[in-house]
């Protein structure tokens, strides 16, 4: 029992001043001290460039990781303010630097539209830094000072004459708060950097990691904007019109811009952003988007007769699939849906983007008779498509209701009800299936083999999706049905796991499964309960010892490490039907000595990007995928 301590009074309770807080308890700040964290940081400064960008007074970033692990931050904008604060008595920018909530966005005048909204990105910075210096070109001046942790060393002082203007943030991350300061990626820099400069037409960042041998450069630069984003994310689709279309119009302070181009996929692909920020959960912007969509292609389509009186409306699903689209609004008082400004909550900016592309897109089909035929073409058969989609769940459920059971016969199903506990593998083939079986705990571990490859649903529609057997399998053995209808609550099993052979025909079934999930169950991939299996690709014995290595770079440091003398046995494992039940339950199953992948997306647009690359239609970009990256595959492990 702990200790009753009665003596709680005025003296237990603490003040934390400064930034003292902030170091305390990062992650209510910058959400966590991991490698999100610490981009976050590089992010709160070029956010801080681009409101200067968004106040027409910034035109090139400059984002360098140097060598030792400094970050540079620097841009051409007015420089953050360097005169006395008239209520605290220090210069602005020490203000900025030290106290929270402190900056031009709070309905001051310094900002129209801003994405930091509460003040504390600079301050933030500072306090988990364990050095920053900032230099600020203004007046005709350089101005200098440094911190550390968080406190200044030096008053602000000035160090020459300068013809430029705009400020240059340099810091290190603080090793005593972040688990890695050495994590921060040039690959994760690019990809918000690059949707920041499509997101912000003619604007131009530029992106230097010096750390490697040969640094990493890259420069983002797009005067068509979001239309140039549009052609970004169908660059390996094809699309029905050779150019997007673009609408865009001002409603009271709130600029709005609307692309939207259809290729001949089944995805939709939707974008929605407020002052640059990604609300993943949309909210009134992607509301009115898609309420316009559907009220102007159905009264297109009846005023064309296409659609006849006794028709059905076209469902908003049947008019966006295929559709790739981005809605970006600007607006000087966004209200965001907690924290993590996921949602917009804007009532007004519904009507806002509603009337806008409304408008635009009437003119543009009137216009254009013969784009609006092909997209009408195409809402109608989509909505054929999803009528014997939904046709066919119905016979599903009815089959379920009569049947003495609802899961697949192939299934090896657990004892566990608890989802939370539950685990299923997904395995490639009956021999393998019948090793994880024998080899499995069936408290708590599921076995489903599937019979050769699933369905690639890139090129797929959901109706035939459905009609395939494995697939059908899946669905019905994870319980919480597919597509619209997914619900993770639902869930049977909170770890689905991938377990192929290690082998070119296994990498496949897993993108084949992965696709499928992505696609159709993308809250599985979302939420984290997709993981990969991975089974060693040796087995070194030497005086009957053994040991499973699991790479080559293993397999060699092991050699050298025993030797290689005749005494020495490798087997290599070319499928996992080559392992006993008890190697397979030994090497891949047992939670306590078992290696595996958890999948994640942390930007959709890449991941659509490369399931679109990978699985499409479209064979050229492949090919130089795969030329680009032959390099970097052992030749030994292709099975040629």
């Amino acid at each position: 029992m702990p200790e009753n301590n009665s003596h709680y009074n005025e003296n237990d309770i603490q003040v934390l001043e400064g930034l003292e807080a902030v170091r305390r308890r990062p992650g209510m700040y910058i959400g966590s001290t991991d490698e999100r964290g610490l981009h976050h940081l590089v992010y709160e400064i070029v956010d801080n460039a681009i409101d200067e960008a968004l106040a027409g007074v910034c035109h090139n970033i400059c984002v360098t990781i140097e060598k030792e692990g400094y970050v540079r931050v620097s841009d051409d904008g007015r420089g953050i303010p360097c005169g006395i604060h008239p209520k605290v008595g220090k210069p602005a920018v020490e203000v900025c630097l030290t106290m929270l909530h402190a900056g031009g966005k709070f309905g001051g005048g310094g900002y129209k539209v801003s994405g930091g909204l509460h003040g504390v990105g600079l301050s933030v910075v500072n306090a988990l830094s364990s050095y920053l210096e900032v230099e600020i070109h203004q007046d005709g001046k350089i101005h200098r000072q440094r911190y550390e942790r968080g406190k200044p060393t030096c008053e602000l002082y000035i160090d020459g004459d300068t013809d430029k203007h705009g400020s240059i943030v340099r810091f290190m991350p603080d090793d005593q708060v972040f688990e890695d300061v050495t994590a921060l990626s040039f690959e994760t820099l690019k990809i918000r950097l690059r949707e920041l400069a499509f997101l912000n037409a003619g604007i131009r960042i530029e992106l230097t990691d010096e750390r490697p041998e040969e640094p990493l450069h890259g420069v983002y630069h797009y005067e068509g904007g979001i239309r140039s984003f549009i052609e970004y994310l169908n660059k390996n689709k094809e699309t029905l019109t050779e150019k997007p279309m673009y609408f865009a119009g001002l409603k009271e302070d709130t600029t709005i811009e609307v692309a939207l181009q259809y290729n001949d996929g089944y995805q939709e692909q939707i974008f929605t952003f407020a002052n640059n920020i990604n609300t993943h959960e949309g909210g009134t912007h992607l509301e009115g988007f898609r309420r316009a969509m559907t009220r102007v292609v159905n009264d297109y389509g009846r005023k064309m007769k296409i659609l006849k009186d006794s028709d059905q409306n076209l469902s908003g699903e049947d008019i966006r699939e295929g559709l790739t689209a981005v809605i970006s609004v600007k607006l000087t008082e966004p209200q965001f849906e907690g924290q993590t400004k996921m949602k917009l909550g804007n009532s007004e900016v519904r009507g806002y983007v509603d009337s806008i592309l409304s408008d635009g897109l009437s003119t543009y089909l009137e216009e254009n008779p013969a784009v609006g035929k092909l997209i009408l073409d195409k809402c109608m058969m989509a909505n054929r498509a999803r009528e014997a989609a939904r046709k066919a769940r119905e016979l599903t459920r009815r089959k379920t209701l009569l049947e003495s059971t609802s899961l697949p016969g192939k299934l090896a199903d657990c004892t566990e009800r608890d989802p939370s506990k539950c685990e299923i593998f997904i395995v490639e083939g009956d021999s393998a299936g019948g090793s994880a079986k024998q080899g499995r705990d069936r408290n708590f571990q599921a076995i489903l083999p599937l019979r050769g490859k699933i369905l690639n649903v890139e090129k797929t529609r959901l109706d035939k999706i459905l009609a395939n057997a494995e697939i059908k399998a899946m669905i019905t053995a994870f319980g919480a049905g597919v597509g619209d209808e997914f619900n993770p609550e639902k869930l049977r099993y909170h770890r689905i796991v991938c377990m192929t052979d290690a082998d070119v025909d296994g990498s496949h079934i897993r993108i084949l499964l992965l696709t499928f999930f992505y696609r159709y169950m993308r809250p599985l991939v979302e939420q984290g309960y997709v993981y990969i299996a991975m089974p060693p690709l040796y087995k070194v014995t030497k005086n009957k010892k053994e040991k499973y290595v699991y790479d080559d770079a293993e397999l060699e440091r092991y050699l050298n490490e025993i030797g290689r003398g005749n005494d020495v046995t490798i087997q290599r494992y070319k499928g996992l039907g080559e392992m006993s039940s008890e190697q397979l339950w030994e090497t891949t199953m047992d939670p306590e000595r078992r290696i595996m992948m958890r999948v994640r997306t942390e930007d959709a647009v890449t991941a659509d990007e490369m399931m679109s690359l990978l699985m499409g239609d479209k064979v050229e970009p492949r090919r130089d995928f795969i030329q680009e990256n032959a390099s970097l595959v052992d030749r030994d492990e292709l099975d040629i």
